[in-house]
């Protein structure tokens, strides 16, 4: 039922029925908008000129007072109906199969096929709007849902488990009518000059709602902290904002931001503006007037999103009634918080257990590796000690053909030191055994730990 006009939505719709003559009020002709969504009148611009006009509507209600008596709905004569063909009938004794509709076949295909199917072929896509039809036909269980893609192979259709958290059966949050025992954080906005940046026909009520929040989010075990009480919002909501306070549920914080909304009407250029425009080429007349309304919204920013993060006052829904749904939401942020947090650590844990297992296989590559290298070293040292015995034989040979004198006795003095010198160096004169590895560096570890650093496990 529509409600009675005011005082002053009486004036402007006399002063609409007298021609919208000069010298009223600048907010006539935004009380005007309001007017035409009831409709008792319209509201137009042409060629950049504003006017407004009375509907049948109006102008009843300016002789009587009253909204016209609707109109009783015309009468519809009943359509005669061709009549039907006759139905084929099957043979005597046998009963009729009811015929199988297109719900019914793809309930039949996903059960057989483990509750995933891919529809192929000319007539794929017209399996999209046939799984729509299925959803809404009351024949999925109550527990699953259905889930449709276009994929390049065709059309691929899936029944799904519905999360539990969609399933779980939310309790009221209880709004008090009067703040006598205002939360902490409440009384930290009431402080403020303008409390959350809203206009004070609305500011009782949001910080009722508040205080109604807070208090069921801390019977669940979370802590709630004020934030920027006193601002405003942003007017875009990409760019970055100070929340109004804030909630942290097992280790996440979830920040909230309490909006007014706005109503929006046409914006009618005043001669300042025009005058400034012709002028001035940089000057944009605004299309629309925002003007505060009595409706708020809730945005969330923080933590995994499930049920959504704005929550807002509807036709269907008051923002009161919608407090459930907040606090299941912050406590599902928490909740996916701690098991990301438990995720980490044990994702840390198997991290470090793998740096240790390539830690000890370089350790051993390393090992294996010296162990290489000395027999290498000690294989070069053979063959330098075989080619410098076999030249010292042929040395000797030499010297036992000199006279004697001092340079015999020179040449003896040289091949005496090179013989024991070749004697320390053999190394088949020394004891056969594996080698003493040192400790390894970080260096040295680099070239087989296959990416890891020797350092830690990253």
């Amino acid at each position: 039922m529509k409600q009675t006009l005011n005082e002053r939505q009486l004036a402007v719709l006399e002063w609409v029925g007298k021609g919208c003559p000069e010298g009223a009020s600048a907010t006539y002709k935004t009380s005007c908008q309001a007017l035409q969504n009831r409709g008792l009148a319209k509201v137009a611009r042409r060629g950049g000129v504003w006017n407004a006009v009375l509907t049948d509507a109006g102008r009843h209600y300016l002789a009587h007072g009253t909204y016209p008596a609707p109109k009783a709905p015309a009468r519809v004569l009943p359509i005669p109906r061709r009549p039907k063909a006759p139905a084929l009938r099957s043979a005597p004794g046998v009963p009729q199969q009811p015929r199988k509709t297109y719900t019914d076949q793809l309930l039949e295909e996903l059960e057989a096929a483990g509750g995933r199917i891919l529809k192929s072929g000319p007539d794929a896509d017209a399996w999209l709007s046939r799984a729509a039809s299925a959803s809404r036909s009351g024949r999925i269980p109550k527990t699953k849902e259905l889930h449709c893609w276009k994929r390049r192979e065709g059309v691929e259709i899936k029944l799904v488990d519905i999360p539990a958290w969609r399933l779980a059966v939310l309790e009221a949050v209880a709004v008090p009518t009067r703040l006598t025992h205002p939360h902490a954080v409440v009384q930290a906005m009431q402080k403020a000059k303008q409390p959350l940046g809203l206009t004070r026909p609305v500011q009782q009520r949001a910080l009722r709602i508040v205080h109604a929040l807070l208090t069921a989010v801390e019977r669940n075990g979370h802590t709630c902290a004020a934030g920027t009480v006193g601002a405003g919002p942003q007017h875009n909501r990409r760019l970055p904002h100070d929340p109004h306070f804030t909630i942290k549920a097992q280790g996440q914080t979830v920040e909230f931001r309490v909006v007014q909304e706005k109503d929006r009407s046409e914006h009618v250029p005043t001669d300042k503006e025009l005058e400034e425009a012709k002028k001035y080429s940089w000057v944009r007349i605004p299309r629309y007037d925002y003007t505060p309304s009595d409706r708020m919204r809730f945005d969330l920013r923080g933590g995994h999103q499930h049920h959504g993060s704005e929550w807002a006052d509807s036709t269907q829904r008051l923002l009161e009634e919608q407090l459930a749904e907040i606090v299941h939401e912050i406590g599902l942020r928490g909740e996916a918080a701690e098991r990301k947090r438990l995720a980490e650590l044990e994702e840390a844990r198997q991290r470090r257990l793998r740096w240790e297992a390539a830690m000890a296989e370089a350790r051993d590559q390393y090992a294996e590796d010296y162990r290489v290298r000395q027999l290498d070293s000690q294989e070069a040292a053979w063959r330098r000690a075989t080619r410098l015995s076999a030249y010292l034989e042929a040395a000797k040979a030499h010297v036992a053909t000199l006279a004697p004198g001092p340079e015999r006795t020179a040449a003896e003095e040289w091949t005496l030191w090179a013989t024991e010198h070749v004697a320390r160096a053999h190394p088949m004169f020394q004891q056969l055994r594996l080698p003493e590895i040192p400790e390894p560096r970080a260096d040295d570890l680099k070239p087989f730990l296959q990416g890891w650093s020797p350092y830690g496990a990253y």
